[in-house]
Order: C-alpha cells, then structure tokens, then sequence
C-alpha cells in the first residue's frame, strides 16, 4: 500500500527579508522563524526558537517538564497563538491559520478516541466531517488501519482495544487527513516499558513508509534516541542543541544537554569543562590517563553490564563496565574509587 504523501509548492511569504529566506527552496517541512510565546508578563514560555525540520524527517523534541516542548507543539498546531515570529509549513506561513488549514494532524497524549464508535469510524470521523461519503470514508479508515495493523479489529469499540491498539487507532485516525506534518504529544508516555519499544518501533516504520515529518514530544532520552533523525533538546524556553541524535549523544553542546541526554560525565579538567561518556570510563587508576578519585555510592547491575556511580563532592560520576569485568574486581559501596578516562576521549563543552 502507497500512501506517501505529495509535496505542495513553495509559497514565498511576503513579510520580513528573514522570513523570505527561510521558505526559499522548500527543503524543509516546517519551520519556526524567531517563535516566542508569553502567556502574560514575566520569562517566556518560548523565547525567540529558530528551527528548520527537514523534509520527510522525525523530529523530537526533548527537554524537562516546563521547557517550552509543548508550547511549541501546540503552536505548530494552530492551539496556541504565536507572540512574535513566523511559522511555516512546506514553505507556506500558517503562523494565523485555524488548525483545519494548516497541513497538520495532532496525535493527543490520551488518543480522545470517541467510545460508542468502533475503531473504523473512529479513524473514518474527520472525513465524515468533511462530508466525504459513507462507503468512501470507511474504505479509506480501513487502508489507514490495515497501515497500522488495526484491520483485523476494525469494529471492536475502544474498551474493547488494549493501550496500545488504542494508540494505533488514534494514530490512524490522525493520518486519514494525509497531513504535511503529524504532531506527536508524548504518544508512548501510557505504555508499558515492553509496548513502548514495540510501538516506537511501529512509529519509525510508518514515517519512513509514508515519507512525511512527524514532530514527536518526549521527555525520555532513549525514546528520542531510538527514534529521530534529528533530536531538539530544549531547556528554560529556548533551543540547546539541534542536531542528528549521533552528533547530539556524541559531541553535546553544552553541559546541559551531556547531562540531560544521559550517559556524560560533565567534568573539570585542565582548566576546562569537558563531558566524557560513561562507557568511555574504567574503574580503577589507570597508567597514562586521567583521574578523579572519590567514593562508590551506588552500584546498579543492568544485565550486559554495571552502572558504577562515584561520588565526589557531591557529584555523581558514571562507570559503565561490562559484567564479566565486573564480577571480577567485585567493587562494594562505600569503598574508595577511582575513575579513569583517556585525555582523547573529552568532548570540550561550550
């Protein structure tokens, strides 16, 4: 089944010289141009966010409660109004357009699928909206279900779906409208730890398969690893870093972001601010690398390998080991440990 989606023309805006280059080309899918949202005086929610998305690609959108991910989402979506700035979808500015005529779709956190209709006509509601025939909507619910492997339950009621049927519904149903762009609020936060890798797989295969940008709010780090092209990490209202998720893992922009993303140790040396990653570390003095001595205060084993955390100065530092290394040093808490990384290995943050 062919449901890729066709790309419209560019549209020049005729605003402001900086928005006329961002739509020049339309090698994005979307875009936000200098976006601040104020609720009402006091910091802003968004702070004057550039971002381009480029074409067919999955974005997340990462940071902490409070960092301004939703508020750009809904923006995207036409829910919340813009303060300043632009945004444009294919190269066309939607920044004051109502939500129906933006080129959007929005998957919500709770799927808000409708509980007296069976999953077809949950998926075919839009289209009735729209006025679109009985036997042509339910047709084409039935092609967005079978893209979602939903067909065989199409006239089960929602109760009568798992969690994660449910969400495959709900997916469904926001990409009957065959959007330019479909938004993702937090889609995995419901699900079991299982389902959720299942169902992360499910979302990547359906973005490559339809060849549209998804814009996808998480605030788990493996979760936008695992999924984006480009990942968005967000903190106090503004951009941290925007990158491919190799670049940002790799090579974080700031401490910040080697912190959030999970697996740095941000650290003090030579007179720098240097992230190292934890599986980059060795317990125990090394001969010819660097060194920070301190106590070991938790020890986690994950099965394939070890989290060692040291502590010093009331800062955590990680050691990732594999298992066989350590069941045969067998460090205990409490004791004195010392971890060891390669000069080579550090990653200087701006």
């Amino acid at each position: 089944m062919n449901l890729a989606l066709k790309q419209d023309p560019a549209e020049i805006s005729p605003k402001a010289p900086k928005l006329q280059q961002a739509t020049m080309g339309h090698r994005f899918d979307a875009e936000l141009v200098a976006v601040t949202k104020r609720y009402g005086p006091g910091a802003p929610a968004v702070d004057d966010i550039s971002l381009r998305i480029p074409r067919g690609s999955y974005c997340c959108l990462l940071g902490p409660s409070g960092c301004g991910k939703s508020t750009t989402l809904r923006m995207l979506a036409g829910h919340e109004d813009v303060t300043e700035g632009a945004i444009l979808i294919h190269g066309t500015e939607i920044t004051n357009k109502p939500p129906v005529e933006r080129g959007t779709s929005m998957m919500f956190q709770d799927y808000a699928l409708f509980p007296h209709l069976s999953a077809l006509d949950n998926v075919a509601f839009s289209l009735k909206v729209r006025g679109v025939a009985k036997e042509e909507r339910r047709n084409q619910a039935r092609e967005y279900l079978e893209l979602v492997q939903m067909d065989h339950l199409a006239e089960r009621l929602p109760n009568q779906l798992s969690g994660g049927q449910q969400q495959r519904v709900a997916l469904a149903r926001s990409l009957i409208t065959r959007p330019k762009v479909l938004l993702l609020d937090e889609p995995l936060s419901a699900l079991d730890p299982f389902l959720r890798i299942r169902m992360r797989a499910e979302l990547k295969r359906i973005q490559k398969e339809l060849g549209i940008s998804f814009i996808h709010v998480t605030h788990s780090q493996d979760e936008a690893l695992a999924l984006a092209d480009l990942i968005v990490v967000m903190n106090d209202a503004v951009i941290m870093q925007a990158a491919p998720a190799r670049e940002v893992f790799e090579t974080p922009a700031n401490a910040f972001v080697a912190r959030f993303l999970g697996g740095h140790n941000v650290i003090r040396s030579e007179g720098r601010e240097v992230s190292v990653r934890a599986d980059q570390c060795r317990l125990g003095r090394m001969p010819g690398m660097r060194a920070l001595e301190g106590v070991i205060g938790m020890i986690e084993y994950q099965g394939t390998q070890v989290r060692i955390t040291i502590t010093k100065d009331d800062e955590d530092y990680t050691v990732l080991m594999d298992a066989p290394t350590y069941f045969a040093q067998s460090p205990e808490i409490g004791e004195p440990g010392v971890m060891s990384w390669e000069a080579s290995d550090e990653h200087v943050l701006g």
